[in-house]
C-alpha cells in the first residue's frame, strides 16, 4: 500500500481491481475543507485515461510489475509469439493485450514484456525503430526535406507521414511513442 501523498508520475497502482499508471498528479489544499490529490491515470490493459480524485493520505495498492526481455518471433492470426531470451520458452500473447503497439513489432526484435501476477499486461518498445518503406507514392523532382509530407506504408503495415523525398525501399526511423517519422536511415 502507498499513500496518495507519495504518488508520482510513472507509478503503477491498482484502483477497483484495474491497473493504472499515474500520468499526472496534483496535491490540492483548498482554503476550506480537507486536502486532496487530483490524478490523471492510464489503464494499462485498455490504454484509456481517466481522472480520479483521492483524499489526502488515502491508501492505494501499488502494483508490482515484473519485466523481462523477450524476442518477438512471429504472428499467427491474432496471436503474437514471443520467446524468453534466457529460457527459450515461447509464449503466445493475444493482440488485444498488446494494443496498437503491435504496428511497431518487427520479427526477431527484442522487447520488454511487462507482467503483473504472472499475467502479461503489456510491452515496452524501444523509443525508435527502423522500418523499411514498402509502399509510397514516388517523389517529384525538386522535392526537399521541408517540402511537405505524404503517407508511407511500412513493412509492419503501419502508415506514417514521411517527407516527399522518401521512396519505397528506404529504411526510416520512427518514434514508437508518437508514430512520427524521425529520419531516413538508408
Amino acid at each position: 500500500m502507498i499513500s496518495t501523498n507519495n504518488l508520482s508520475t510513472g507509478i503503477t497502482i491498482v484502483v477497483e481491481g484495474e491497473l493504472f499508471t499515474v500520468l499526472e498528479f496534483l496535491h490540492v489544499k483548498p482554503g476550506k475543507g480537507p486536502a486532496f490529490v487530483r490524478t490523471k491515470l492510464r489503464n494499462i490493459r485498455t490504454g484509456s485515461t481517466i481522472e480520479r480524485t483521492f483524499r489526502a493520505a488515502e491508501k492505494v495498492e501499488k502494483a508490482h510489475l515484473e519485466s523481462r526481455e523477450m524476442q518477438y518471433l512471429y504472428r499467427s492470426g491474432v496471436m503474437f509469439t514471443f520467446m524468453d531470451t534466457a529460457t527459450y520458452e515461447q509464449t503466445p500473447v493475444n493482440e488485444d493485450t498488446l494494443g496498437d503497439r503491435v504496428q511497431w513489432l518487427k520479427e526477431n526484435q527484442v522487447i520488454t514484456i511487462v507482467t503483473y501476477q504472472g499475467e502479461i499486461v503489456g510491452i515496452d518498445l524501444p523509443i525508435h525503430v527502423a522500418l523499411e518503406v514498402t509502399q509510397s507514392d514516388p517523389g517529384v523532382r525538386g522535392d526537399t526535406a521541408t517540402g511537405g509530407s505524404k503517407p508511407a506504408t511500412l513493412e509492419t503495415g503501419a502508415v506514417v507521414q514521411v517527407p516527399l523525398f522518401i521512396n519505397e525501399g528506404d529504411v526510416i526511423k520512427v518514434d514508437t511513442r508518437t508514430g512520427n517519422y524521425v529520419e531516413r536511415v538508408t
